[in-house]
């Protein structure tokens, strides 16, 4: 709830989630019925939509609780269904033929066929595979000016095709595309036994060897060597690919007439979602005033990345741009999200990262705004109430200011961050 939060907050025009199961991001813990009212009612009151996840692509023991989910779905306020199998979408139109179905990318949706496959059973709107670049996506656009295109345009991109990974589920029996996904390829490994081998006939030990390949164990585990892999740094995330980030061609996306932008976000804090959302957000608001500006909102999201910040599949083949993650030393971390309003001047506020009171803050606000508020214009309380100096990640605590002094009003602090 709190990821949707931020999501409403900073600018989204819809949200995804899923249930307690039976989507591909399974960790999440999810939606149950009370909750989901909670959420369609807060979207719908920003004038938002809310489009629940049953991307799973099922065993036959999935489908009697894909058919339990898919009775309540019908009678409850979500927007439209995500779903990626066709039992799945087969099943929809009967439990819930009222709602909405927009295609998975998880489908794996590349070519104008596919796109008159699914339209001829009544899909409306298609999430195009990650590998598509710009000029595919622009011929299907125009091939099917009846159909709603969406892309994923920021987040991690897999190892396997939109997805499709079997590592997880041969290494640790936790299949991706049920959900489970332990994520190897971000594993951190390192070389131990060295052995030589040939290119050209394979033989150990022979005069013409190719490169060296070496036993590869895994940095958390003491089950002995698990992959063969070329000689690197002492521990490598060698399957690990680069984040994606399309945030410069939004001009682009509005010209070709994408209907939706995807991104990530239902594993990442609330922060991040705010961070992410705001930025594409803005950029989308630019383009229609006619003043983009991309270094503004890359610097914004460099600073909420851990990975590199690639192009994809984007642009045509030798251009790909990738921009590492600011410095630590660069980095402005999020100090505090707001929790609650207490009084005219005072706001609970949970503590993300250290912060003490005779330093400024900046204030979060919409638009990419980062207002300060300087030190000495307001005075922070631990969560026994006693004036503090400091307060630690982790703890909640009280901010007092002066609401005449806040750029836009107290109203600008709802569940709102503050940066350091």
């Amino acid at each position: 709830m709190d990821r949707l939060d931020a999501a409403l907050t900073y600018g989204a025009n819809a949200c995804y989630l899923g249930g307690t199961s039976l989507s591909l991001r399974a960790g999440t813990g999810g939606f149950d019925r009370e909750a989901l009212d909670t959420a369609c009612s807060k979207a719908h009151a920003r004038g938002a939509s809310i489009y629940y996840t049953l991307n799973v692509l099922p065993h036959e023991t999935h489908l009697s609780g894909i058919a339990a989910s898919l009775e309540v779905l019908a009678e409850s306020a979500v927007d439209g269904l995500i779903i990626a199998d066709p039992g799945v979408l087969r099943m929809a139109r009967r439990y819930a033929p009222d709602k909405a179905v927009h295609l998975s990318t998880q489908a794996n949706t590349a070519n104008s066929e596919a796109v008159g496959f699914w339209y001829d059973l009544g899909i409306r709107r298609v999430n195009l595979a990650r590998e598509l670049g710009a000029r595919a996506m622009r011929e299907l656009v125009r091939n099917y000016p009846d159909m709603e295109f969406e892309v994923f345009v920021h987040g991690a991109m897999c190892l396997a095709l939109s997805g499709r990974c079997l590592l997880s589920a041969w290494l640790n029996r936790r299949p991706a595309n049920l959900g489970e996904c332990t994520h190897p390829c971000r594993f951190e490994y390192r070389a131990t036994d060295l052995s030589g081998r040939c290119h050209d006939c394979a033989a150990e030990g022979h005069a013409h060897m190719g490169d060296a390949l070496l036993g590869v164990e895994e940095k958390t585990r003491d089950t002995g060597t698990m992959w063969e892999v070329t000689r690197e740094e002492p521990y490598s995330a060698f399957w690990a690919p680069e984040d994606l980030c399309l945030v410069k061609y939004m001009p682009w996306f509005v010209r070709t007439g994408i209907a939706s932008l995807k991104i990530e976000g239902r594993m990442k804090t609330p922060s991040y979602v705010a961070h992410v959302t705001d930025a594409y957000r803005t950029a989308l608001d630019d383009v229609a005033a006619g003043c983009f500006r991309p270094e503004k909102y890359l610097y914004e999201l460099r600073n909420t990345a851990s990975r590199n910040l690639n192009t994809g599949f984007f642009l045509p083949d030798g251009n790909r741009v990738s921009l590492p993650p600011l410095q630590d030393t660069e980095r402005r971390p999020i100090v505090a999200q707001v929790r609650e309003r207490l009084a005219e001047d005072a706001w609970k506020v949970a503590v993300r990262s250290p912060w003490n009171s005779d330093r400024p803050i900046q204030i979060m606000q919409t638009g990419l705004r980062r207002p300060e508020l300087p030190a000495g214009a307001y005075t922070l309380e631990n969560h026994r109430g006693e004036a503090s100096t400091q307060l630690h990640p982790g703890m909640e605590g009280v901010l007092r200011c002066d609401p005449s002094i806040l750029p836009s009003g107290p109203e600008t602090l709802e569940h709102g961050l503050f940066l350091r």
